[in-house]
C-alpha cells in the first residue's frame, strides 16, 4: 500500500510523508514550518525503510513498519502517550462505555495461564458453572496463550456460540463450556452496608456513567432506615479511566473550592476545575482506600478529598500518574492518545512519579490468613520515560531518594494484571462478613464507629 519494495528512494520519501498525514492532521503544515529538519529526518527514515524493504531476511509489510515507528515515536513521550489501532481504540471505547457482548468474566494472567478471577452475576458463564479459578487453555478449540488474545476471541456478536476449555482444581479432565454470547454491563460501582449507618462503596473504574452510578448508590443508602453515618469509598486498584467522572465524582462530596488544576503547555490544556454546592448535603465522615494500584482519575478523587480536608485517605501510597492524555481521532479508525497536562491538586501538589500518600498507613491483609500484602513495587516513576514529577525535578542530583527496589522483567511480566490481596474480598457477590476480614475496611470501619462515638462523648 505505502510503496513497492522496488519503489526508489526518493519516491519512498513522497511514501513515507503521505503516510505521516494519513495518521497525523495537519503534518504538511508542520513539515513547511520546519521543512528541512523535517526533510533531512524522512530521508533518513526512508533510508531505513528502502533497506529493511530490499534486504530484511523475510518480505515485510510497509504500512505495518510505519505504523510501528510511529508508535516508537509517540511511546518515546512517556508511557501513557500511544498511536491506537482502530482495534486498541475500539477496545478503549468499550472500557469506557459500559458494556459490551461477550461471556461474562473477569480473567487475569496466572503463571502463564489465562485464569478466571470471577464471573459476572447473570451472564453466561455465571450460568454455565464456570468458577473462579478456572484456568482457561482453548477458545473454539484454539490454544489460547495471553490475555488479549483469549479476550478477543470470548467477544463475539450477541446470540453467537463459543466453546471455553478450562483445567479445573480436582478435575481430571478438562471442561468444556458451550455459551452463547450476550449483552454484559460493566459495573464499576459496586455497594452494600457494612452494618446499619455504614456504608462501603467500590469504585473500580471511572467510566462514562460511573457518577450517575454512584450518585444512584449514595442516595440508595442515604434514604434507608438507618441513614448514613459513615461511608468507606474504596478506590484501590482502580486504574482510572473518565477524567470528568472524578471531577464529578469529588464534587458530590466537595461543596466549594477548587477540585483540580490542569496545566499544559498550551492555554487551553490548562484548566481549573472548581466544585459547585451540591443538591444533596453529604457531611457524613468519609474513609478513602487507596494503595499502590490507584492511579490517575482514583488520585484526583483521592487528592481532593485530602487536601479539602473532607475525607482520611487509609491504606498505602498511590501509583503516581500526575498526568492528562487526550484522545483525537485519526483518519482510518485511528487514534492519538497524547499527554498534554499534568495536574494538580487543590493545594497545588503533583503527584506525578510521588502518589497521594495515605494520612494512615494500614497495609493491606486478610485478617484470618494473618498474611501481609505484599505492595507492588512497581509505579509510574519506574516506568520507562515517564514524565518527571515536581519533587523528581527540584531534588539535586547528589540528595535523590533512592528509588524503591524494582522487579526485574521476569517477576514484573508475571505479576503485571494480577489482582492483589484486596480484590478477593470484594468479588461477587459482595458480602459484608467477608470484608470485614479485609484489615483496610476494618480499620476504615473502626475509625468511622469511632468517630461516632467520640461525637457523643463530646455532646455528652
Amino acid at each position: 500500500m505505502f510503496g513497492s519494495r522496488n519503489g526508489s528512494r526518493w519516491a519512498l520519501v513522497g511514501v513515507i510523508a503521505l503516510a505521516v498525514a494519513l495518521f497525523i492532521p495537519g503534518a504538511y503544515r508542520n513539515l513547511a514550518a520546519d521543512k528541512e529538519q523535517t526533510y533531512e529526518g524522512l530521508k533518513i527514515f526512508s533510508d531505513v525503510i528502502d533497506m529493511v524493504q530490499k534486504n530484511y531476511v523475510d518480505e515485510v509489510d510497509s504500512k505495518k513498519l510505519i505504523e510501528d515507528a510511529i508508535q516508537g515515536m509517540v511511546s518515546s513521550l512517556d508511557p501513557h502517550s500511544a498511536l491506537l489501532t482502530p482495534d486498541a481504540l475500539k477496545e478503549l471505547q468499550i472500557d469506557t462505555q459500559g458494556e459490551f457482548t461477550g461471556i461474562g468474566i473477569h480473567v487475569t494472567m496466572r503463571d502463564n495461564v489465562v485464569t478466571v478471577i470471577a464471573p459476572i452475576d447473570g451472564t453466561p458463564a455465571y450460568n454455565a458453572g464456570i468458577k473462579a479459578g478456572d484456568k482457561i487453555i482453548k477458545v473454539d478449540g484454539t490454544s489460547v496463550d495471553n490475555l488479549t488474545d483469549a479476550v478477543k476471541r470470548m467477544r463475539g456478536p450477541k446470540g453467537t456460540e463459543v466453546t471455553i476449555t478450562v483445567i479445573r482444581d480436582n478435575e481430571p479432565k478438562p471442561l468444556e463450556f458451550k455459551l452463547i454470547r450476550d449483552v454484559i454491563p460493566i459495573q464499576s460501582v459496586r455497594s452494600t452496608v457494612l452494618q446499619p449507618g455504614y456504608g462501603y462503596v467500590w469504585v473500580t473504574h471511572f467510566r462514562e456513567n460511573t457518577a450517575d452510578d454512584l450518585e444512584a448508590a449514595l442516595e440508595k443508602m442515604e434514604k434507608s432506615e438507618k441513614p448514613l453515618k459513615g461511608l468507606i469509598l474504596d478506590l484501590r486498584d482502580n486504574p482510572g479511566g473518565v477524567l470528568d467522572q472524578a471531577i464529578r465524582i469529588s464534587d458530590m462530596f466537595i461543596d466549594e473550592g477548587i477540585i483540580m488544576t490542569s496545566k499544559g503547555r498550551l492555554d487551553r490544556h490548562t484548566r481549573v476545575y472548581t466544585a459547585t454546592k451540591s443538591a444533596t448535603s453529604r457531611t457524613y465522615p468519609m474513609v478513602v482506600l487507596i494503595n499502590g494500584g490507584s492511579a490517575s482519575a482514583s488520585e484526583i478523587v483521592a487528592g481532593a478529598l485530602q487536601d479539602d480536608k473532607r475525607a482520611l485517605i487509609l491504606g498505602t501510597t498511590s501509583f503516581g500518574k500526575g498526568s492528562v492524555q487526550a484522545i483525537e481521532n485519526l483518519r482510518d479508525g485511528y487514534a492519538l492518545k497524547l499527554t498534554i497536562a499534568r495536574y494538580y491538586t487543590p493545594s497545588g501538589r503533583s503527584i506525578q512519579a510521588k502518589g497521594v500518600e495515605p494520612d494512615i498507613v494500614v497495609p493491606h491483609q486478610i485478617l484470618e490468613e494473618a498474611a501481609p500484602e505484599k505492595e507492588r513495587l512497581f509505579k509510574e516513576r519506574d516506568l520507562a520515560n515517564h514524565l518527571q514529577g515536581d519533587s523528581e525535578k527540584e531534588a539535586p542530583a547528589s540528595k535523590e531518594k533512592a528509588p524503591e527496589p524494582k522487579q526485574d522483567t521476569k517477576d514484573k511480566d508475571k505479576d503485571k494484571g494480577k489482582e492483589s490481596e484486596p480484590a478477593r474480598t470484594r468479588l461477587s457477590p459482595l458480602s459484608p462478613e467477608q470484608l470485614v476480614k479485609d484489615s483496610q475496611v476494618r480499620r476504615a470501619l473502626d475509625i468511622l464507629i469511632s468517630y461516632e462515638v467520640f461525637k457523643k462523648l463530646g455532646n455528652g
